[in-house]
């Protein structure tokens, strides 16, 4: 794979020749098989669920399973230091991820068998099932990313990773409406559980990863204990691991608040179902994929510092543009700019963000730290926000709001600038990754 890969590269332009390197073409189809099976959870089963008859209470009720994906750092450390048996002579990444890969695919097929109307129980059971295979994909896919990219390419490859996940998203939900149709749901997951097979592939051509390091051996409760605290106790004694935990969990905020309400804003201002799929699945798609070449570019020219502060400030933004919609009311060429404003500014965070945390990963605890960082990213802002935005809108209209949601991003935003000016991005970074290119 890495010659040919390599005489591929050498006939490209040189702009574009780092997206042809083995890691970062390696980092794209593990985000291939890491994007499905949240496609299976989502809206696949959703219109499986309504298709055969199903309430609208027990459909929601179904999303619960996505908590698993918060909780993914309770296990991650049994990934970063348990053997397995007879898989773990070919490398510790590579076992646990074919071992999860069969995980998921064994998971995606049971779903897809379990009959909804004569046993919605047992579809419970299998979507909560599918949630840990996937979540625990996610913990290996991420660490074997991380310690395969070398610290050059975590920009590229993040970017190459963000591709993989809308692509394997976007194609397993699309390939599974057109398989149902003629043949029927079962027959649709049973097809779409070959999506596993990318990130086999991946760890059967590339190896083990090079930069991978195991942890410092331990006994008995020993080794417990340290399973879990180590990756902590290492992240914390860092020069302002507190600030940047903090930063962690605040910079998404306002991002959220406004993604979580867009189709509210969309519904109220009069936009039908034909509008929204054209411009917020469709061209929202395509302009999503065009910030993450841009993040990538980005992290190359300007380095990690000023890639990260550059995609911050447009997060921030970009929620300028939801206030204007609500303002200008019903219009598709403003529609398309406040999509695409939105979309390549989220798609220039996943890569450069994303690239940040990977940084910050020590990589004797690859799994568990990641697993950790990316959970904190997300979690603050899919309870608080979840639980406040419908009533915030209420309060002070679309308008008000989606100006508070650009007030709400800037903490972020100025925690960050004061970690730079302080010195203290770079000192946050795990020794195993500190460049010279940090910008």
């Amino acid at each position: 794979m890495t010659s040919f890969v390599t005489a591929l590269r050498a006939r490209l332009p040189v702009s574009v020749q780092p997206y042809f390197e083995s890691a970062p073409l390696a980092a794209l189809l593990l985000g291939v098989s890491s994007g499905f099976p949240y496609a299976m959870l989502g809206a696949t089963l959703s219109t499986r669920l309504k298709q055969d008859g199903i309430s609208k209470a027990s459909i929601t009720a179904f999303s619960l399973a996505f908590l698993v994906y918060n909780l993914k750092f309770l296990w991650a450390p049994a990934i970063d230091r348990v053997r397995l048996p007879l898989l773990g002579r070919y490398g510790q990444r590579r076992a646990w991820l074919w071992l999860s890969a069969l995980f998921v695919a064994a998971a995606v097929t049971g779903l897809g068998l379990a009959d909804p109307v004569a046993d919605l129980g047992g579809v419970v059971l299998a979507a909560v099932l599918l949630g840990v295979a996937g979540a625990t994909f996610d913990i290996v896919i991420d660490a074997y990313r991380i310690e395969l990219l070398q610290p050059h390419q975590l920009g590229v490859g993040s970017g190459m990773s963000q591709y993989g996940w809308r692509i394997g998203s976007a194609t397993a939900g699309g390939l599974a409406l057109i398989v149902a149709a003629p043949l029927g749901w079962s027959a649709a997951y049973v097809l779409c559980a070959g999506f596993v097979l990318p990130a086999v592939l991946v760890a059967l051509l590339m190896g083990e990863p090079a930069r991978h390091r195991a942890p410092a051996p331990s006994k008995g409760w020993a080794e417990l204990f340290g399973a879990v605290v180590s990756p902590l106790a290492e992240f914390f004694r860092r020069n302002g691991a507190w600030l940047v935990l903090l930063f962690i969990l605040l910079h998404k905020i306002g991002d959220t608040l406004a993604n979580l309400t867009v189709r509210l804003l969309l519904d109220d201002l009069g936009f039908s179902n034909e509008e929204i799929a054209t411009y917020d699945v469709g061209f929202g798609f395509f302009a999503y994929l065009i910030g993450i070449f841009i993040g990538g570019v980005l992290y190359a020219r300007l380095g990690m510092k000023r890639s990260v502060m550059v995609s911050l400030i447009l997060m921030a933004v970009s929620n300028l543009s939801f206030a204007a919609l609500a303002q200008i009311g019903h219009s598709n060429e403003f529609l398309a700019f406040t999509i695409g404003f939105e979309n390549i500014a989220s798609g220039i965070g996943g890569v450069v963000v994303v690239a940040y945390l990977s940084a910050l990963c020590n990589l004797s605890f690859t799994a568990t730290q990641f697993a950790l960082l990316s959970a904190a990213a997300s979690v603050v802002g899919r309870f608080l926000t979840g639980t406040t935005a419908g009533r915030l809108i209420e309060w002070f209209g679309y308008v008000d709001f989606y100006l508070l949601t650009t007030l709400a991003a800037l903490p972020g935003v100025l925690l960050y600038a004061w970690l730079w000016r302080a010195g203290l991005v770079e000192q946050s970074i795990a020794e195993n990754d500190v460049r010279a290119d940090a910008g």
